[in-house]
């Protein structure tokens, strides 16, 4: 889901694109779906829109159903962070869990490093490395943070 349109062209062919607002769900029953997945999403959202998108998942969500946020980690990389201009809150691994756990959910992992901030460089055609970084232990120039919660 996206609000903007490109996400029709955007998407694969086994995925149903949705062009929407995040923070309404309403077109979804509830709980239906087993995992709602947001990338590089909150920061572009105030606190108002972030809190109606944490529980519009929660409405979707099957009891049993987690939360997956892959966000950019503030403390990781301060001094570019707002090189993105379209960024309007501020993420760490410690506030976003305490947001997420305010808003009723339950942090079940945190790894405040698992991605650089960013795959745009030369270096982004080497899709082969990334199972490799994912389970390595090390992560350097890591900026984003993945968070699971449930309900």
């Amino acid at each position: 889901m996206d609000i903007d349109a490109t996400v029709v062209q955007a998407a694969a062919p086994h995925v149903t694109p949705v062009v929407g607002d995040c923070t309404d769900l309403s077109r979804f029953d509830a709980a239906s779906f087993d995992v709602v997945f947001a990338s590089n999403l909150l920061e572009h959202l105030e606190r108002p829109m972030a809190s109606r998108l944490l529980a519009e998942a929660h409405r979707v969500l099957r009891p049993d159903g987690l939360l997956i946020l892959l966000q950019p980690n503030f403390r990781l990389n301060p001094k570019r962070y707002f090189d993105d201009f379209t960024h309007v809150a501020i993420y760490t691994d410690k506030s976003l869990s305490d947001f997420l756990t305010a808003e009723g959910w339950t942090v079940r992992q945190v790894m405040p490093r698992f991605l650089p901030l960013t795959l745009k460089s030369k270096a982004s055609r080497l899709t082969f490395v990334v199972p490799w970084y994912l389970r390595s232990p090390i992560k350097p120039l890591a900026g984003q943070m993945l968070v699971v919660a449930s309900r």
